[in-house]
């Protein structure tokens, strides 16, 4: 394969989706991610995450954060204070070539990739521990010894490209942007502005404009920048934010512009608003690859006229055939995925946010409608549901309800009971009872919104009270309200063996572990699952539900 069209695929591999809130690279050489690494004896990978773990921040630092947030210069500067104590300067990342992406739509090594595939745990514990003493030996009285957990993986992903030497980087912005611990980037070769909607408001404001401006900070003098159609206000604000740093922003034409003269573009992720994102990745790969003046980077078919909102449209072009390619080859476990498993299919999309659950009810409904009706027994609709931070779990469900679900099933964001046998399911922000108390604020908002089942008051009980024992409780017997249509478990195994019944020929439910008691078998609908012809089972709106879900219904992807 050749530089160029490793450069390409692997830039439209992740740049044809928007932000995960993780920092993410590609390089272009094959097979450095499965290099053997070094290790110090007793630095094991698992050690390395779970002493990452400890780095999360709590409810009070997040509150903290907050308060400082009106002085971009302090969250910079304090990146900016760590890279120094880790032996790199900001100049030392002028030397990466990076696209920089924001916008708002696993595990720990996902966050940093090369070549399209997460760095192996070897490259991953090399890495970290070379990092983590580095920074406890520049310690002292005056700063925080440690930087908090997305901070300290940016600072790694640049260390690993650099060392890696990457031929080119795909940054993405954790949250917002101005004030983002990626933005210490100075000299980016292109930045890209996905799909704008309402998250994270606590942060970043509770309007679209306002969240539009924190993009907007990722822009730099004299660095192209793209975006795609967003209502006139966001725009608006894109716009006068380019225009202040003298930024030529440009706005993607859309996907059919670039299909005209040529065969349709195939997409590897399913949902119609992935052909939004496919538009910028072409955007920003064709602009990079035209700065390293590679030739047939795709032939201009149409010039690019002035638009009302002042705006330049960006060039329409026909896609060669390795962009093509890399539209088609995309892949992004967890959002859009279907897996079919016997009788059970599963629909897999981590979106959070109104409008990405808006979509994705559009790919279910639409994947429904599609398939083929089976014969020999009913089919049943099942909702696999948790939602976490600031977000407002009542308004998300009631974007699910057209989906008509015979049963909603709640759960945490845990894959066991008990995760101590997993460094990936480490979580200091908040407890088991919290977490578990949330399960039951969801379940209490479905019955609310479904008038047709009615479930006694869960919350009258004390042993349900915040600070009870209500972790106890569900880990031993879930919640079955008498003719409701909704269960809480208290992981995601659990959640999992009811809702498949033993029908899925791969998923294997773990043995308890040591000192617990197996599961109960809920009875609540248990029959109309064993004798389904078909059962539909869709997880949003958490890419750490979707996660923990993959973790048991693919193991490979752990390994």
């Amino acid at each position: 394969m050749s530089q160029a069209r490793s450069h390409l695929r692997a830039a439209l591999s992740l740049a044809a989706v928007s932000a995960r809130g993780s920092t993410a690279g590609v390089m272009a050489r094959r097979g450095l991610s499965a290099r053997p690494a070094p290790q110090e004896p007793g630095m094991e990978y698992q050690d390395a995450v779970r002493m990452l773990n400890t780095l999360q921040t709590n409810a009070g630092y997040l509150e903290q954060v907050k308060r400082q947030r009106g002085d971009p210069q302090t969250q910079l500067e304090a990146m900016e204070l760590y890279l120094a104590r880790s032996g790199l300067q900001v100049e030392d990342l002028d030397q990466l070539n990076i696209i920089h992406v924001t916008g708002t739509k696993g595990k720990v090594r996902e966050r940093i990739r090369i070549n399209g595939q997460p760095i192996s745990p070897e490259l991953f514990t090399k890495h970290f521990w070379r990092l983590y003493h580095r920074l406890e030996e520049t310690k002292d009285g005056s700063c925080v010894s440690m930087p908090a957990y997305f901070r300290f993986l940016t600072l790694m992903a640049f260390h690993v490209f650099l060392q890696e030497k990457v031929d080119l980087a795909v940054v993405e912005v954790g949250i917002g942007g101005a004030y983002d611990c990626t933005n210490i980037i100075r000299k980016p070769v292109v930045c890209g502005v996905s799909a704008l909607g309402i998250d994270h408001t606590s942060l970043l404001g509770d309007t679209v404009e306002k969240i539009a401006w924190q993009k907007g900070g990722i822009f730099k003098h004299g660095v192209p920048a793209f975006t795609v159609l967003q209502p006139e206000g966001p725009l608006a604000v894109l716009r006068d934010r380019a225009r202040q740093v003298s930024c030529p922003l440009y706005l993607c034409p859309p996907l059919e512009a670039l299909e005209e003269g040529g065969p349709p573009l195939t997409l590897g992720l399913e949902g119609e608003h992935q052909r939004s994102n496919a538009s910028l990745a072409l955007q920003l790969a064709r602009c990079w690859l035209q700065q390293q003046d590679h030739q047939g980077i795709g032939e201009l078919t149409a010039s690019r006229p002035s638009l009302p909102r002042q705006l330049s449209l960006a060039p329409v072009f026909q896609p060669t055939a390795h962009m093509r390619r890399g539209l088609r080859e995309t892949e992004w476990p967890g959002r859009t995925q279907v897996l079919r498993r016997g009788p059970l299919t599963w629909y897999l999309d981590g979106a959070h946010t109104t409008s990405s659950v808006q979509a994705c009810v559009r790919w279910f409904r639409q994947a429904l409608q599609g398939r083929v009706r089976p014969s020999g027994g009913p089919e049943v609709r099942v909702l696999l549901f948790n939602s976490t931070g600031d977000r407002d779990p009542a308004a998300l469900l009631k974007l699910l309800q057209p989906c008509q679900f015979d049963y909603a099933v709640f759960c945490p964001n845990l894959t066991e009971v008990s995760p101590m046998g997993s460094a990936d399911q480490q979580n200091f922000t908040v407890t088991l009872d919290q977490v578990l108390l949330r399960c039951l604020e969801h379940q209490r908002h479905w019955s609310h919104l479904d008038e047709q089942h009615t479930s006694p008051d869960l919350w009258s009980s004390p042993s349900l009270e915040p600070g009870g024992s209500a972790s106890l409780l569900l880990a031993s017997h879930p919640p079955m309200p008498s003719g409701a249509s909704s269960l809480v478990f208290s992981c995601i195994s659990h959640a999992l063996q009811w809702i498949s019944q033993g029908r899925d020929p791969v998923f294997q439910p773990p043995p308890p572990p040591r000192g617990l008691l197996a599961h109960p078998v809920a009875s609540s609908g248990a029959s109309e699952l064993r004798e389904a012809a078909a059962i539909h089972v869709l997880a949003p709106p958490s890419l750490h539900l979707v996660g923990g879900v993959l973790k048991l219904l693919e193991p490979s992807l752990s390994q």
